[in-house]
């Protein structure tokens, strides 16, 4: 598989730069005044500097709010559970608390969702088995 690339707005480079490095472990890579590359899991996920982020409303999904607009990695379990336990040791806000959704079902996973410095929704999870990640 190859790595994707995601580009999103950001308000701030500064506390941007510190919640990607300190709270998710993400490397940096290129970068400018106006954008940061970091590395993501293995993605390039690039914070560009914008002067007002806007950020849509929410679907219901299995019962939570989920933003509309959000992005994220797909974990394995035991690096769904580091990360879960890091963002804790931060005192990370969540969105929607660490759970697992769709339990029983088809597409079973592990999910939760918090907000970056700028309040772009990050959704992170991991599926009780990587072969259902298109299951219907």
């Amino acid at each position: 598989m190859r790595p994707f690339h995601l580009a999103f707005p950001v308000t701030d480079l500064v506390s941007t730069k510190s919640f990607y490095i300190d709270v998710l472990n993400c490397q940096v890579g290129r970068s400018s005044e106006h954008w940061i590359d970091f590395d993501m899991f293995g993605h390039q996920v690039v914070a560009h500097l914008v002067d007002q982020a806007d950020h849509p409303s929410t679907n219901s999904v299995d019962g939570d709010d989920v933003p509309a607009s959000h992005f994220g990695v797909i974990l394995t379990m035991d690096q769904w559970h580091l990360l879960k336990d890091r963002l804790i040791s931060h005192n990370i806000d969540f969105i929607i608390e660490p759970k697992i959704r769709f339990k029983g079902e088809a597409g079973e996973q592990a999910t939760m969702f918090f907000l970056d410095p700028s309040g772009n929704a990050l959704e992170f999870k991991a599926f009780k088995d990587d072969s259902s990640i298109f299951a219907k």
